[in-house]
């Protein structure tokens, strides 16, 4: 395992040792599918420095709906399961494909809520985890739509990443949507201010977040919020920004709402 890193601020990104970076089904599905590729050179290029990337991304419904020919997000679980298993898939495909321009290997690694409150699918998650990190390979997490049910969901990834990055004691969590940071109240309403920075602990009081907009994924401001508190409160500090920004993130530009962690 590499040694953790005391992340205090932005900059100390660039010296992280181990980053799980999150990326919403809004991102890189649909019309947005060729963010895909600009996604993976940002984590190349983290790669190339020896930093241990863990990927989790939605996107296995949205990516095969339109195989499915359905113009809308399911509302039954069976559909939902069918198009996650036909997207999952494709979605790793085109991964898989970006990465090897960079001779990357990508792991598959799929969870369901039940496999991280049982103590014995949670061991074997994490030593699945710390031996593909330790062979250079990019874990790349999502839900396992396929057979969860809506009683033991996650919810959303953002949740999920938090998890995971609590899992592998991930130093930095990256928080990607398509959004540049969170704001007091939804950014397009007058008199929205961005939230720079979130001490440890600190009540964001008087801020309101709207719900998901994009159609296609589950998450919003609101779950970034609650992920963020869950990830930072047990040591790994926070970035929230958008996903056309990852580059600049994970160089330790001053973008971002960046959320305190607590010491561990």
């Amino acid at each position: 395992m590499a040694q953790a890193v005391q992340v205090r601020g932005r900059g100390d990104i660039a010296a992280a040792r181990r980053i799980v970076v999150k990326v919403g089904s809004s991102s890189i599905s649909g019309e947005n599918a060729g963010q895909i590729e600009p996604l993976v050179d940002a984590l190349a290029r983290a790669f190339g420095r020896g930093v241990e990337v863990i990927l989790v991304s939605s996107g296995a419904i949205a990516t095969g709906m339109p195989h499915l020919r359905l113009d809308s997000r399911p509302t039954d679980l069976a559909t939902q399961q069918a198009a996650a298993a036909v997207g999952q898939n494709v979605l790793i495909y085109r991964y898989q494909d970006s990465l090897r321009r960079y001779d990357i290997v990508a792991g598959q690694v799929l969870l369901t809520a039940g496999d991280l409150e049982n103590p014995t699918h949670r061991s074997n998650a994490e030593r699945a985890m710390e031996r593909l990190l330790s062979l250079r390979i990019l874990p790349i997490v999502n839900e396992n739509d396929t057979v969860a049910t809506h009683e033991i969901r996650f919810g959303d990834n953002d949740r999920l990443a938090a998890l995971v990055s609590q899992l592998v004691r991930a130093d930095v969590l990256v928080l990607l949507s398509d959004v540049d940071a969170l704001y007091t109240k939804p950014p397009s309403e007058p008199g929205a201010q961005r939230i720079d920075n979130v001490a440890a602990g600190e009540e964001l009081e008087g801020v309101s977040f709207g719900e998901a907009g994009s159609g296609v994924g589950t998450g919003g401001a609101a779950t970034k919020v609650s992920a963020a508190r869950l990830a930072a409160d047990a040591g790994t500090a926070v970035l929230v920004t958008a996903t056309a920004l990852v580059e600049q993130a994970l160089d330790g530009a001053p973008i971002g709402t960046w959320f305190e962690p607590q010491p561990r």
